[in-house]
């Protein structure tokens, strides 16, 4: 083979992986206007398959279209516009634990603001309604009363102050050894503030070897991999085939289809704003021009361009929707419970009516994804479900390794949501000691500690799920014209 031909076919295989791994922040040199469409069709080859049954679910792509668009969305759009979901703490300078990189994002508009003005009751929670009950009992057991941090005597005043220390530690430790990803610290000099409704997630422009990694390292180190063996050439990122999939178990193809539902999330989302114009007639504009490129969806989620796998990602979307639907609704005994503080008591009045309202309608979705046919089976199961959990936890530490700022915050968020989710969904078991001995029907239902960062997280990133799906309809209309 001459050296002009292999550099053709080299140039050849390096395009086949880019498409295959389609890599979330993709950068397009020249002009980013998108071009007229070329293939009518594409629309219609995009969602033909994208209905009936989700795998491994007992719903439907059109039972969810409904209750999402709208019950779903409209109410959760609105809440995530309040100041207790709007403001996440993140680390975004942490180092990447697994490679050097200096990757730069392409655009301007890949850079994170960080938060000048947050509300004060988010920076100390000293008027805490939580903290005011622990005073209240304080208070009511006189000078032998517990301090406040290791107060949980307002849940059993019965119970000794060595026993709710003790009891306290170990749903925590428990809480920590449950965690499905890496939180970052809660130290002011590591993390700062970023109000979500300032740095939306969109079109960066980052690509190249650093993004390319990314999504490679999450398919193919961290995904389970069938057991037969599949040759050496095989890229897992394109793992969703039939013939892939069903040689996994329940448990590792509900992981594939988080993962690959996340990642079709995601893409949608850099479609639905992507970057139309840089430009505003003959001044540069300060935001830019965003909207829909239906080229680019195509692009990704056409069959004919992904090897017959884009509707399968996009159905994907759909499975990890009614995980993390079926996570709220189980939290919901727990989230009923908290105040949702931000220090304006009207405010947190209203978000916490919200919230209650729409856990009331996770609640009643008709057909909710069952996590208890998982991890059962004994050791082996115990086994596969840490497996599962340090692979997730893996994942986590992946998104610091994203070299664009606004990435690497949404792509930080959606995945501790996700993480956030499973927590609930497979935490312990409902016959913990400490559960028992406090007797009450809350706890036993949920038998976890989520902290602020992880309510916010799970909230935002089924904002983004729900979102994805409008999104899909709106994909759809503009696919047809």
């Amino acid at each position: 083979m001459t050296r002009s031909a292999s550099a053709g076919v080299s140039v050849v295989v390096a395009v086949a992986v880019g498409v295959l791994l389609l890599q979330p922040c993709r950068a397009f040199f020249g002009s980013t206007t998108p071009q007229p469409m070329t293939d009518p069709a594409a629309g219609e080859r995009c969602f033909c398959q994208l209905k009936g049954a989700v795998d491994d679910c007992p719903c439907s792509v059109e039972t969810i279209d409904s209750f999402n668009n709208f019950k779903i969305y409209p109410r959760l759009n609105s809440l995530l516009e309040q100041n207790f979901f709007r403001y996440w703490k993140v680390n975004l300078l942490k180092k990447c634990p697994f490679w050097e990189d200096d990757s730069k994002c392409a655009i301007r508009y890949c850079s994170v603001q960080p938060c000048t003005d947050v509300p004060e009751g988010l920076k100390g929670r000293a008027a805490d309604p939580n903290i005011n009950k622990a005073k209240k009992l304080k208070e009511s057991l006189g000078s032998g009363g517990c301090d406040e941090e290791n107060d949980l005597g307002f849940l059993n005043t019965t119970l000794s102050k060595e026993s709710l220390d003790g009891f306290q530690k170990w749903a925590i430790h428990d809480s920590a050894q449950d965690s499905f990803c890496y939180l970052d610290d809660d130290k002011p000099e590591n993390s700062e503030y970023v109000d979500l409704l300032l740095n939306p997630e969109r079109y960066t422009g980052y690509a190249g070897p650093s993004a390319h990694r990314i999504w490679r390292s999450i398919y193919q180190e961290n995904c389970f991999k069938p057991s037969r063996t599949l040759g050496p050439y095989v890229d897992f990122s394109n793992i969703g085939a039939d013939e892939f999939v069903k040689d996994l178990c329940l448990e590792k193809r509900a992981f594939y289809r988080a993962v690959s539902g996340l990642h079709s999330s995601i893409n949608i989302h850099l479609c639905a704003r992507y970057l139309l114009s840089d430009s505003n007639g003959f001044e540069v504009s300060a935001e830019g021009v965003w909207g829909h490129n239906v080229d680019e969806f195509h692009r990704r989620f056409d069959p004919e361009l992904t090897g017959g796998e884009g509707p399968k990602r996009l159905k994907n979307l759909y499975f990890l929707y009614t995980l993390e639907l079926r996570a709220l609704a189980k939290a919901a005994p727990y989230l009923e419970s908290q105040e949702f503080f931000t220090g304006n008591e009207e405010e947190d009045r209203d978000v916490k009516k919200a919230v209650m309202d729409l856990l009331s309608v996770t609640k009643n979705f008709p057909n909710h994804f069952d996590e208890s046919s998982m991890f059962t089976g004994g050791k082996q199961a115990a086994k596969l479900k840490e497996e599962f959990r340090e692979h997730f936890r893996n994942i986590s530490r992946i998104m610091d390794c994203v070299g664009c700022d606004k990435c690497r915050l949404w792509g930080k968020l959606q995945i501790t949501g996700l993480g956030t989710a499973l927590k609930i969904l497979f935490s312990g078991n409902f016959d913990h000691p400490v559960d028992q001995q406090l007797n009450l029907s809350a706890v036993r239902q949920t038998n976890f500690q989520l902290s602020r960062e992880e309510i916010v997280a799970l909230f935002n990133a089924f904002g983004r799920l729900s979102r994805s799906i409008l999104e899909l309809e709106n994909f759809r209309k503009k696919s047809h014209r």
